[in-house]
């Protein structure tokens, strides 16, 4: 519960970290994005959806959206229009028939060997800003910022 002088403090969002990190991301997201939409007509759920899918093949649509952070709705929308693009396939879990596995067929596979690069490359790009001390302690504070605010979501 915020203190009284919490509650009276002027936010700043040009200063406010979780703001900050919200513009930063869909900055890269989008410049990325740019680049994978042009050539392959993919989204940004969808190229999410085949970037976790290529590195961690038959998870459940459930699975995707805990990776990703994406709602389910996103993940079942990027997963459907994957789908009918012949770029993710579904199969039935062998162990439990309510469960339906994802993957990325032989076309998603390929997309996704394309952009991989690409997407590292911009990565460097972006992290060339960092000399090599701070890319260790920038990728230090990320995880210990993700620790954290697994405890700010409530129980599932």
């Amino acid at each position: 519960m915020p203190s009284e002088a919490q509650a009276l403090a002027r936010l700043d969002l040009d200063r406010f970290m979780p703001y900050r990190l919200s513009v930063l991301s869909n900055r890269v997201s989008g410049a990325i994005a740019r680049h994978y939409s042009e050539r392959f007509g993919l989204s940004i759920p969808e190229w999410r959806v085949m970037a976790v899918l290529g590195d961690t093949p038959g998870l459940s649509a459930r699975d995707v959206a805990i990776r990703t952070a994406m709602d389910k709705v996103q993940v079942s929308r990027a997963v459907a229009s994957l789908m009918r693009a012949r770029r993710v396939a579904r199969a039935e879990d062998a162990k439990d028939g309510r469960i339906t596995r994802l993957s990325l067929t032989r076309q998603g596979t390929a997309i996704y060997h394309e952009i991989v690069p690409l997407a590292l490359h911009l990565e460097d790009l972006l992290l060339s800003a960092l000399g090599a001390d701070e890319r260790r302690t920038f990728d230090r504070l990320m995880d210990k910022l993700a620790r954290q605010a697994r405890l700010l979501m409530p129980p599932a």
